[in-house]
C-alpha cells in the first residue's frame, strides 16, 4: 500500500476510531486526543517499516493500548459491581448510542472494549481477541458480561449535572462568545498570548498570533452559524449553531487560559464526529 493510500485509509476510518476511543475514554475530547496519538504511533510505525496484514485490527488495536494507557495514568476507580441476571444479548443500536460516555467508562477495561467492538462498531469476537490481547473466550465472556451491566445502568437513574463553571472561567468564555457574535475579532486578537495554539480538529495546527490570523478572517466571513455560551463534558466552550437550527450544535470551540490570555483555541469545525452523544448544554 503507497503513503498516500495509508493516509486515505486513516482518513477514512477516523470517525469509527473516534468511536472507540471516545467510549473507552469517557470523553470525546479526550477520546479524540487518543484518536490523534493513535494516528501518529500508526504513521510512525509505518515510516518505521511495520507490515500490516490487517490495517483495521492493527489500528484499533493501536487505539485500545493508548486508550487504556490514558485511563492508567488517570488512576480512575469509576468500576462498579454489578449482578448478571439480564439477559446478555446485544443492545438496540439506538439504545447504544444514546449509553453515555460515562456510563461506558464505568464497566471495566476488557468489557467496555467487547461491548463497544461488537455491538457499536460490529467487529467479530476474534476480532476483539486481536484488538485487546486475549482469547477469543476471554472476549465472549467480557461481551456477556459488559452486556449485562450496562442493561442494568441503563435502567439507573441518570444524573446529567454538570460541573458549574467557576465565575471567572464563565466570564471568560462569555467575552470570547459575546465577541465573536459581535464579529468583534480584532478584540479577540487583542486577548490572544503571542504563543498562542490553535487547532482546527482533524484538519490543521497553527501556533503564534500572526500565524492564525486567517481562522478569524474565515469567521467573519461566514454569515450561517450563530454562537453561544455553554459547556462540552463540564468544560467551558462555544457552541456553534447553524442559522435555523438551534436545537442541536453544528460543532464546537474550546477555548484555554493563560491569566488573561487565550493560550489556546480547539475547534471541532471539520470533526462532526466528535458530536456523536458528547454531553453538552447551552448556558444563559
Amino acid at each position: 500500500m503507497s503513503a498516500d493510500a495509508f493516509e486515505d485509509r486513516l482518513t477514512a476510518l477516523r470517525p469509527r476510531l473516534h468511536r472507540y476511543c471516545a467510549r473507552m475514554t469517557g470523553s470525546t475530547v479526550d477520546g479524540e486526543d487518543v484518536l490523534q496519538d493513535t494516528l501518529v504511533n500508526a504513521l510512525s510505525a509505518r515510516a518505521e517499516g511495520a507490515s500490516v496484514d490487517n490495517l483495521e485490527g492493527w489500528l484499533f488495536r493501536i487505539a485500545h493500548n493508548t486508550s487504556v494507557d490514558l485511563l492508567r495514568r488517570r488512576a480512575r476507580n469509576t468500576v462498579v459491581s454489578l449482578t448478571e441476571d439480564y439477559e446478555a444479548a446485544p443492545m438496540p443500536e439506538a439504545d447504544l448510542v444514546a449509553v453515555s460516555f460515562e456510563t461506558f467508562l464505568r464497566l471495566p477495561e476488557l468489557q467496555r472494549c467487547a461491548v463497544i467492538l461488537k455491538d457499536v462498531l460490529g467487529h467479530s469476537l476474534d476480532e476483539i481477541a486481536f484488538i485487546a490481547a486475549c482469547t477469543p473466550a476471554a472476549a465472549k465472556s467480557a461481551l456477556q458480561r459488559g452486556r449485562s451491566a450496562l442493561r442494568q445502568l441503563a435502567q439507573a437513574p441518570a444524573d446529567t449535572r454538570l460541573p458549574l463553571m467557576p465565575d471567572a472561567a464563565r466570564q471568560k468564555i462569555a467575552t470570547f462568545v459575546d465577541l465573536f457574535r459581535m464579529g468583534d475579532f480584532d478584540a479577540i486578537r487583542a486577548m490572544l498570548a503571542d504563543d498562542v495554539k490553535l487547532e482546527l480538529v482533524n484538519r490543521l495546527k497553527w501556533e503564534g498570533r500572526e500565524k492564525i490570523v486567517p481562522y478569524f478572517t474565515r469567521y467573519a466571513a461566514e454569515t450561517k452559524w450563530r454562537f453561544a455560551l455553554g459547556a462540552v463534558e463540564g468544560r467551558p466552550a462555544m457552541l456553534v449553531f447553524d442559522r435555523g437550527a438551534m436545537e442541536q450544535p453544528a460543532h464546537f470551540v474550546l477555548v484555554e487560559w493563560r491569566n488573561d490570555r487565550i493560550s489556546a483555541i480547539r475547534d471541532f469545525l471539520f470533526a462532526a464526529y466528535a458530536l456523536e452523544s458528547v454531553d453538552w448544554i447551552r448556558v444563559g
